[in-house]
């Protein structure tokens, strides 16, 4: 549940107006988490895309921070990186130049999560010290840290799935419980930070429609991306290049070619990018007749415009990173965007939610 922020009517006005301002400043502290976040995603997308995963072989929380600060070093790290199959299948002979281009982008990877942590959990002793974090609020946010801290965990376990005999890529399963857990923190994290900047409304909205259609948009989203997860993982985007027919056909003819037939919808790559499509196309109906109706909601219209641009920016963007045999640079910004668009709709949702939202201003 989002946070419910009351100001009792007992308290000073004094009183009212510093509890607004701290709530404001925890607000802030989360949004700014969450960006980091979002920035983490992106940056796991073009690891993903480029395929520098794998390139450092061991995990070291601490001692990882740092780079290679030896010529020695460097040769040990590539070492070890040419035992694995991706080396051998994939970049035999590219030499510990291009070694150090993958190993570069992973790096900063797990660095910049390193640092996601430190901005989450530095900045929340410092307001749990001062006062500025009610108590209620506490075992959420240090649910969120143990999330976190699991997130990272769980990406070590998905890297690792790599280094298996004949695998060049990393478990396409193991691929999605990262990003979905990965999404899950930023959402509740973006959740309670607009619980916090916008205390819940007197009123809830009386029509129940909005807020079904919202949940809905959030759902399609949401699967969309997760659909989306097992394209990435399959390399499902390398093939069926064309839209918005795939092979001459609407649903290509290898679409149920597994046994038994749910493993289609996880491992077989004509069924997987299928899939994805049809998810997409029906998230863009979806949202687009929610960013209509926004305005007749009680959504401003530009909330309303934001949801249609972010849909419609989102499933260009897709199909471009089809079309093109997924460009790197292309298929990264379809990634943010897909952080962007599930962003715009958890705004609308929790508007909806809350109805008219009592402001810290």
């Amino acid at each position: 549940m989002p946070f419910d922020v009351h100001e009792f009517p007992g308290a000073s006005r004094m009183d009212r107006a510093a509890g607004r301002k701290n709530r404001r400043i925890v607000a802030i502290w989360l949004f700014t988490v969450a960006a980091m976040i979002m920035v983490m995603i992106v940056l796991g997308g073009a690891t993903r895309l480029t395929g520098s995963g794998l390139s450092i072989m061991e995990w070291a929380p601490l001692m990882g921070a740092l780079p290679p600060m030896s010529d020695a070093e460097w040769h040990r790290l590539f070492a070890l990186y040419q035992q694995i199959p991706q080396y051998n299948l994939v970049n035999d002979g590219f030499g510990l130049d291009g070694f150090k281009r993958i190993f570069w982008l992973e790096w900063t990877h797990r660095l910049w999560g390193r640092l996601i942590g430190a901005a989450f959990l530095l900045p929340l002793v410092w307001l749990v010290a001062t006062g500025r974090i009610e108590r209620r609020v506490l075992l959420r946010l240090a649910l969120l840290f143990v999330l976190g801290g699991l997130q990272g965990a769980v990406g070590w376990f998905m890297v690792a799935s790599g280094f298996e005999p004949d695998s060049t890529a990393v478990s396409p399963y193991r691929l999605v419980i990262h990003l979905a857990l990965a999404l899950i923190l930023y959402s509740a994290i973006v959740w309670s930070a607009l619980s916090l900047l916008h205390p819940v409304g007197r009123r809830m909205p009386k029509p129940r429609a909005p807020r079904g259609l919202a949940w809905v948009c959030l759902g399609m989203v949401s699967l969309t991306i997760v659909a989306g997860g097992f394209v990435a993982g399959l390399h499902a985007g390398l093939t069926y290049n064309t839209f918005p027919l795939m092979d001459g056909q609407i649903v290509p003819s290898g679409y149920a070619s597994l046994h038994p037939l749910l493993r289609n919808l996880t491992e077989n790559i004509a069924a997987v990018q299928f899939d994805h499509r049809l998810l997409a196309s029906l998230t863009l109906l979806t949202v687009t007749a929610m960013g209509a109706l926004g305005p007749y909601f009680g959504l401003s219209k530009g909330l309303s415009a934001c949801l249609l641009a972010a849909v419609a920016c989102q499933f260009i963007l897709g199909v471009a990173t089809l079309l093109f045999v997924v460009p790197v640079p292309v298929a990264t910004a379809h990634q943010a965007g897909a952080v962007i668009l599930l962003t715009v709709v958890l705004i609308v949702l929790h508007r909806l939610m809350h109805g008219q939202p009592r402001t810290l201003a």
